[in-house]
């Protein structure tokens, strides 16, 4: 075989490999199986999506050490100015986080709609604590105001 011959053969299977490479990295690792892959959506819904969007990047950015002011600004866009102002208060008296009704961080977090009247409408948050194993829970009752979709009161639930 001439030194050109073995030249070409070398670079078509450098490219050859390089080929199967790329296929292959394309293909998801989920291909084999029978699930579809992960995914989230949004929309601009009702009231209490906000109140889902907002606990979920909140306790994202006080998780996060390194986020910055990212939970005041969260506060200040979803939170009406009267709530955050009670907040404050509550925070110095309890020293705690108003928005969690807690000192530390919950691992999850979930949104139940609740009812509806009078301009305002209520969701149910309950926050995870604990190991997965052993998991506790507290509640809040969120009020949002259906005008603006802010949220305008947090109380633990009784």
């Amino acid at each position: 075989m001439s030194r050109t011959s073995r030249s070409r053969t070398a670079v078509g299977a450098l490219v050859a490999a390089a080929l199967l490479a790329t296929a292959g990295a394309s293909v998801p690792a989920f291909a084999g199986s029978s699930a579809p892959p992960p995914a989230r959506s949004g929309a601009n819904g009702p009231a209490y999506d906000r109140v889902a969007n907002f606990y979920g990047a909140y306790i994202d950015a006080v998780t996060d050490e390194g986020s910055g002011h990212l939970g005041s600004q969260l506060r200040g866009f979803y939170l009406t100015k009267d709530l955050r102002t009670r907040l404050a208060k509550w925070e110095s008296r309890e020293h705690a986080d108003g928005v969690l009704r807690a000192q530390d961080v919950p691992r999850a977090w979930k949104v139940t709609a609740g009812d509806s009247g009078a301009g305002h409408t209520w969701s149910t948050v309950r926050l995870t604590w604990g190991s997965a194993q052993h998991p506790t829970y507290t509640y809040l009752t969120v009020q949002s105001d259906l005008a603006t979709k802010k949220i305008s009161g947090i109380k633990a639930k009784s």
